[in-house]
């Protein structure tokens, strides 16, 4: 039975608003190489990170009707994530349901389907990351499902997660998780800025990361190019 879950948990709201300046590469990779949604997945138009928590709805085949039941369920500071229950293009999204969302605070959409109104929802400054861009209309003719664990991207998605998402792709973040996520993250970043001052300074990356043994442990030698010809 079609279901409207409302009230769910959501994830600790500084540590949601946090994981946005660390980005999705640096995420996911603090996370074990975790959550990364499908790259199929692509921003309708180049703009700045976001996260927040998730609002999950699942959509028929060619009909939007629950991203309109799901707006009522968010919240200022959440990502809307619709999944389709199979493989379609349609353009379920455009940008009076952006202008809907972006009143109510959401901070963006995350979509394994198509995406209509691009320059209007650029314009009005609501991102979206679609499977596809297509004008094709959709219908509002079956249920789903709001606030369930939906399959999005090829990643599982529950309610009150935490979405990332910039230029390179989107990630999940568990909602039990997210404060640990970001002290690794922000770990994983003192790290690389200790690195990059190395390779500033003119450092190799073979040094700066103690690759040179590894190398000679799995057989790699250096030979001049003259006894290589004559070899």
């Amino acid at each position: 039975m079609p279901v409207v879950v409302t009230n769910i948990k959501r994830a600790e709201k500084e540590a949601a608003d946090a994981l946005a300046s660390f980005g999705v590469a640096t995420v996911h990779e603090a996370q074990g190489r975790t959550g990364l949604l499908h790259q199929r997945l692509r921003p309708i138009y180049r703009g700045p990170a976001i996260s927040g928590t998730a609002v999950t709805c699942t959509l028929p085949p060619g009909d939007n009707w629950m991203i309109h039941v799901a707006v009522e369920q968010c919240q200022p500071g959440d990502v809307l994530v619709a999944a389709t229950i199979s493989e379609s293009h349609s353009g379920y999204f455009g940008e009076l349901l952006g202008t809907s969302l972006k009143a109510r605070g959401v901070r963006g959409l995350i979509m394994d389907a198509g995406c209509r109104d691009v320059d209007e929802l650029e314009e009005l400054g609501f991102p979206v990351w679609s499977r596809s861009i297509s004008a094709h209309g959709t219908v509002k003719e079956t249920l789903g499902d709001v606030n369930v664990p939906v399959s999005c991207g090829d990643a599982l998605v529950n309610p009150g997660d935490v979405i990332v998402a910039d230029n390179d792709g989107v990630v999940v973040v568990p909602r039990l998780k997210a404060a640990d996520v970001v002290a690794a993250s922000q770990a994983r970043l003192d790290k690389e800025a200790a690195s990059r001052k190395r390779y500033q300074a003119g450092e190799l990356g073979l040094d700066v990361n103690n690759m040179r043994p590894k190398l000679a442990e799995r057989g790699l030698t250096y030979v001049d190019q003259s006894d290589w010809e004559r070899s």
